[in-house]
């Protein structure tokens, strides 16, 4: 098979190719109707199977599942009730193969933001799972370098998507941008979109992506990192890099090329230079949890000067974990076992090196304040979250602002609403006349819970936005016979803490 990839150069040819899949109803809601949801989810774990038996009718959108998602042949005939064969074989969609033709690429539909349809282009058998994917499938992509292959969509794309803040801007930055999940989602919100990579092939990749899912095209550039934007700044960064922290650079879409998590270091501690003032950088990441260090503080110290930053812990695994699950994404599981063991070896080599005791996941977003006070929040939460969380992340930052700007006599001047679905709950044994604590939930966002007395249960119910702190406070205290005084100076602290937990919302004058 060729190597060649599809061309998007022909606008109109592919606006065909677009509406022919939309007509056949080849889109992320279509394709839940015709499979169903457990073979729509067993094909997002790459198992084919179910996604196969339903898939035996011989209708349009059966044709163009078989195509591009299980890629098997389909004869000609059939694929042209189905599709422009004629255009798709001239620009590389497709090839003959003898009375049949087959997909030259992977096509998974995808449903944008706002329920736009969207079609994410990726190498055969790369779609999820790696790549250790393509050696399950028939028609991988044969006579391409493996350390080149370009995947489709999986978790951590749509995780860092639903944690991006999607306020309009003028720039963003998609930086390793891959299939091009992330400069897709950009050209709703950015003005200008500029999209990198090392890979060449994934530069193509997602062209394709934004001329498939009818989206303005993006400034590509090919490079490491920031070089091939040196002398450009950004409203928004994104970053899905090549993460993972591994003893050598065998596959370009996953392996950094540096050493330990040196690579998410360095994109965290560059990216200041490359962003506009108020503007944010968010990544997601790999760090490693070393010897004899708290995590918290070595990631803190990569932070620029000038910048907030909100670190957030998703997962972490134990060494031996975490080579075992990178291993099987190279397909390294179906190799001779000496060769496994010795790679696999190899991986806790390097861990043992560098005093590496367990690996971190999670989100880093950094906002370039100028602030010479500025707020870096390193936390652990592998609770539940409700995404999209791009604006939960926005709002972060702002009351990072609003905390900074206020000492404790001016936040007992300020007014605080509370946010909305909080409920509280009262922990005690049964028949007790008062609980043991109260505890304060949030069902949005990070959906946080937190322990407060019942003072600050009485003070968060109130909060209306109609009274300011102090006179809440003054209130509380008449009702449970403290000193206002005393009640005034001892509760700023529990005030700031909902504050920067989401619980209250400052409320403009």
């Amino acid at each position: 098979m060729s190597t060649l990839l599809p061309s998007a150069t022909d606008h109109a040819r592919t606006a065909r190719l677009r509406d022919s899949l939309l007509t056949a109803a080849f889109t992320a809601d279509g394709l839940l109707d015709l499979l169903g949801a457990p073979a729509y989810a067993a094909l997002a774990r790459s198992e084919t199977v179910p996604a196969l038996r339903a898939t035996r009718g011989d209708g349009p959108l059966e044709t163009l599942v078989r195509l591009f998602l299980l890629q098997l042949p389909v004869g000609r005939a059939r694929a042209a009730a189905a599709l422009p064969v004629d255009d798709c074989v001239a620009d590389g969609w497709l090839v003959r193969d003898g009375e049949d033709v087959r997909a030259t690429v992977d096509v998974r539909p995808y449903s944008g933001p706002e329920g736009e349809d969207w079609w994410i282009v990726s190498d055969l058998g790369c779609a999820v799972g790696g790549a250790g994917g393509i050696a399950g499938g028939p028609g991988g992509p044969s006579g391409v370098d493996r350390s080149q292959l370009v995947l489709g969509v999986g978790g951590a794309s749509t995780t860092l998507a639903g944690i991006t803040i999607r306020t309009p801007v003028a720039s963003a930055l998609d930086l390793g941008t891959g299939s091009g999940i992330q400069a897709l989602h950009a050209s709703r919100h950015a003005t200008r979109v500029t999209a990198t990579d090392l890979n060449p092939r994934a530069l193509h990749f997602a062209r394709l992506t934004l001329a498939l899912s009818g989206a303005p095209e993006a400034d590509l550039r090919e490079g490491s990192l920031f070089e091939p934007v040196a002398r450009d700044t950004y409203d928004l960064i994104v970053s899905n890099p090549p993460f993972v922290i591994s003893p050598g650079a065998r596959l370009t879409y996953r392996d950094g090329g540096m050493g330990g998590d040196d690579l998410c270091r360095t994109i965290v501690r560059q990216a200041a230079d490359r962003l506009n003032d108020g503007g944010h950088c968010q990544l997601l990441a790999n760090w490693q949890h070393v010897e004899g260090e708290d995590w918290r503080d070595r990631l803190s110290s990569w932070v620029p000067r000038g910048c907030d930053a909100w670190i957030v812990q998703r997962e972490v695994q134990d060494v031996a974990q975490y080579a075992e699950l990178w291993l099987r994404d190279g397909g390294d599981h179906r190799t001779d076992p000496a060769a496994y063991a010795a790679r696999y070896d190899a991986w806790l080599d390097e861990f043992e090196t560098r005093r590496t005791k367990a690996v971190g996941f999670g989100w880093i977003t950094l906002r370039k304040s100028g602030s010479d006070r500025p707020s870096v929040i390193a936390e652990e939460w592998p609770h539940p979250v409700e995404q999209p969380l791009g604006a939960s992340v926005r709002a972060h930052f702002e009351r990072q602002d609003f905390l900074r700007a206020h000492d404790d006599a001016s936040l007992l001047a300020a007014r605080f609403r509370l946010a909305d679905e909080v409920v509280q709950e009262q922990v005690g044994l049964p028949g007790a006349e008062d609980p043991e604590h109260v505890v304060l939930r949030q069902n949005r966002g990070m959906r946080r819970a937190t322990k407060v007395d019942t003072v600050g249960a009485g003070f968060a119910g109130v909060c209306d936005g109609s009274l300011s702190a102090g006179r809440i406070l003054d209130a509380i205290a008449q009702l449970v016979g403290q000193d206002p005084v005393l009640l005034r100076d001892r509760t700023p602290e529990s005030i700031r803490l909902l504050v920067e937990q989401g619980f209250l919302t400052p409320v403009a004058d």
